[in-house]
């Protein structure tokens, strides 16, 4: 691979943190962000701040932690903001979540009491299990897009922001497929003055962002940037765009098993996953409409890894279901029930079990903050439009047209792991490992 030098300017000055949506993902990000800052608790979850690098031969021992040869923005510098339908500071929103204890939001009160949520761009018809009255007014889309657009240069004079990421944390909203106003700018700029009712809130937000070359992450699994008007602004105004629907749960879990079951060539008859959810993530998905949304994300990562088209004896007639079940006691503690019948050698039948009692607002937080720090860095390093690479925090990763996704974990560990080396001028990593020894000699 020719190597082209990459220029990354330096993280100077604070960085601004824009996300839409404050509800208990965001306020555990804000949580413990503050807390990592304060010196409560190491960034559990973070490869960014936790996770080491090997550079070069295996022999030289160069392993590193990321941050120490990365230029990423310090933690110090980040300053947040963002918009959401219910007034309350996140203080007050993160007590409501139930995600984080009193023991543990009560030392950095002062911190969460300081963020108030601005008015939010919201619409019904896109979330329907949800309203708020801390909304915007305007005719159409397009005043709304000046609303947050404004927003945007306030926040960013009022606190000395050199350089902003947005980064959406909102609920999902019903399952969209492109049209016709998701074709070209013009079409969308037109639509947004239209208030086409094939814009949805979401994208709203990511037009601003993407049109003064802010960085936009969607962590949701609705359509947004995902769509050539907004991957054709991004390249032209320089914005990295990112997504989609933050890995963190059952998926998670799917990465990891699946492509081990296929490495060992072992046969799959059908996979059964159900989830009990009780926050308002939970309470959004319990709507057909953003549970369709939810069910295609969650259903594309098995074929991805799988690749039953090379291996239909052992993946052609796999059964793949998957349920999302809102029950409210549960809160934030999510639970996910797998079960994988699968057959090995002479087509002898086995099981796997799999329960995993998780907090979903803790396993998406790190993942904010990594993608918060990788995106501002691919803007600085001049990387604009998709970025691929961060495809390891996503359930469904956007990609150039002409390739699939990969959704192999591991893979996409190396792949990250290989753009870091690549931007910083190292050596890729192949692991082939035939250096250490003399077979060819």
């Amino acid at each position: 691979m020719d190597r082209k030098k990459i220029v990354i300017a330096e993280p100077k000055g604070k960085l601004g943190v824009l996300i839409p949506g404050m509800g208990a993902v965001t306020t555990t990000f804000l949580a413990g962000l503050e807390s990592i800052r304060r010196g409560l608790y190491p960034a559990y979850g973070s490869l960014t701040q936790m996770g080491h690098i090997r550079l070069g031969r295996r022999d030289e021992n160069r392993q590193p932690l990321m941050k120490d040869v990365i230029p990423l923005a310090a933690l110090p510098d980040i300053v947040c903001a963002g918009w959401d339908i219910f007034p309350d500071n996140c203080y007050e929103a993160a007590k409501h979540a139930g995600v984080l204890t009193p023991e543990q939001l009560d030392p950095i009160k002062d911190f969460l009491a300081g963020i108030q949520p601005m008015k939010a761009v919201f619409d019904r018809r896109y979330v329907r299990k949800l309203d708020g009255p801390h909304v915007k007014s305007g005719a159409t889309w397009w005043d709304k897009h000046l609303q947050l657009d404004e927003d945007i240069q306030k926040f960013a004079a009022d606190n000395g922001i050199d350089r902003m990421v947005m980064i959406w944390c909102g609920s999902t909203e019903v399952y969209m497929e492109p049209s016709a106003v998701h074709q070209s700018i013009e079409a969308f700029e037109r639509g947004l003055k239209d208030n086409d009712e094939h814009i949805a809130p979401s994208m709203v937000y990511a037009y601003t962002a993407i049109k003064r070359g802010i960085p936009y992450i969607n962590g949701s699994p609705h359509l947004c940037t995902d769509m050539p008007a907004l991957i054709e602004l991004a390249a032209k105004t320089g914005a990295p765009i990112a997504g989609k629907d933050y890995k963190t749960g059952q998926t998670l879990m799917k990465t990891m098993i699946a492509p081990g079951l296929k490495a060992r060539m072992l046969g799959i008859d059908g996979w059964f996953s159900t989830n009990l959810l009780g926050n308002r993530d939970g309470e959004v998905l319990a709507d057909p409409g953003s549970f369709k949304s939810k069910e295609v994300s969650k259903l594309s990562v098995l074929d991805t890894i799988l690749q039953p088209d090379l291996y239909p004896d052992l993946y052609a007639k796999i059964h793949h279901m998957v349920r999302i079940n809102y029950y409210p006691p549960r809160g934030d503690d999510k639970e996910g029930w797998d079960n994988i019948d699968i057959f090995g050698w002479m087509g002898r039948k086995m099981q796997i079990k799999i329960n995993f009692l998780c907090r979903d607002s803790i396993l998406a937080a790190p993942v904010v903050l990594d993608l918060v720090l990788f995106a501002d860095l691919a803007a600085r390093a001049g990387m604009p439009g998709i970025q691929e690479w961060l495809s390891f925090y996503f359930k469904s990763p956007m990609t150039a047209e002409s390739v699939y996704p990969e959704h192999d974990l591991f893979i996409q560990l190396t792949k990250l792991k290989n753009t870091l080396r690549y931007i910083i001028g190292e050596e890729l990593i192949t692991h082939l490992g035939i250096e250490y020894y003399n077979y060819f000699d």
